[in-house]
């Protein structure tokens, strides 16, 4: 299953931005974002980041197994700048991944999302306690041959595994999602591909991309 942690070698970190108040870096697939229970979990990106910048602190995650940019804070009052900024929904993200089957041109899914507890750690649609999730999608590509399309997903929320659920039910599974019925062969085909947000020191519209490794 692709949430089995198995870390991709330490070979330096790819660095996108980075100033005196954040660090913007492309965390690799299959790294957690920040360190996990016991002590086979201790490996993740934040750890690592902070054994060059120790000031550095987590603002917010990507699942293990998708790849992308990810936003650090450096310092207590830039961190609690930025996670303002992610709870009041003031940093645009977007995504590239690779679905099963033939997307519409553009649309959204507006289901709302619960834990899955008797199948921990999935999560479900659920119209009864789920919480409101909204991802507006855009088709990028389709490859007839393969019969998958290439699609840019944002969310408008941020919910656990969101984009990946989304996905899987209204049928366009993303590839290499086997928690939720896509392909079961390589790597979860989902990347955050760009942040746009306000500098938390300067004020001034900061964009931060980069393009997926599928």
């Amino acid at each position: 299953m692709n949430h089995t942690h198995a870390p991709p070698p330490d070979n330096g970190l790819d660095l996108i931005y980075r100033d005196e108040s954040i660090i913007v870096v492309n965390k690799p697939a299959g790294l957690l974002s920040v360190p996990g229970r016991g002590a086979n979990k201790m490996d993740s990106l934040t750890t690592r980041i902070q054994k060059e910048f120790p000031d550095a602190l987590s603002v917010h995650r990507l699942d293990m197994s998708t790849s992308g940019l990810i936003v650090l804070a450096r310092g207590k009052e830039m961190h609690r700048r930025i996670s303002a900024m992610f709870r009041e929904r003031r940093v645009e993200k977007r995504y590239i991944a690779m679905v099963a089957g033939q997307m519409a041109a553009t649309g959204e899914v507006d289901l709302p999302i619960g834990s899955d507890w008797e199948n921990r750690p999935r999560q479900k649609v659920d119209f009864v306690i789920g919480k409101p999730s909204l991802t507006q999608y855009r088709l990028l590509a389709h490859d007839t041959e393969t019969d998958a399309s290439s699609v840019e997903l944002k969310p408008v929320t941020g919910r656990t595994h969101q984009l990946r659920v989304h996905m899987a039910a209204i049928g366009h599974p993303i590839a290499g999602d086997a928690l939720y019925g896509g392909s079961t062969s390589g790597r979860l085909m989902l990347h955050a591909c760009s942040l746009v947000f306000a500098h938390p020191l300067s004020g001034k519209m900061l964009t931060t991309v980069c393009e997926p490794p599928f």
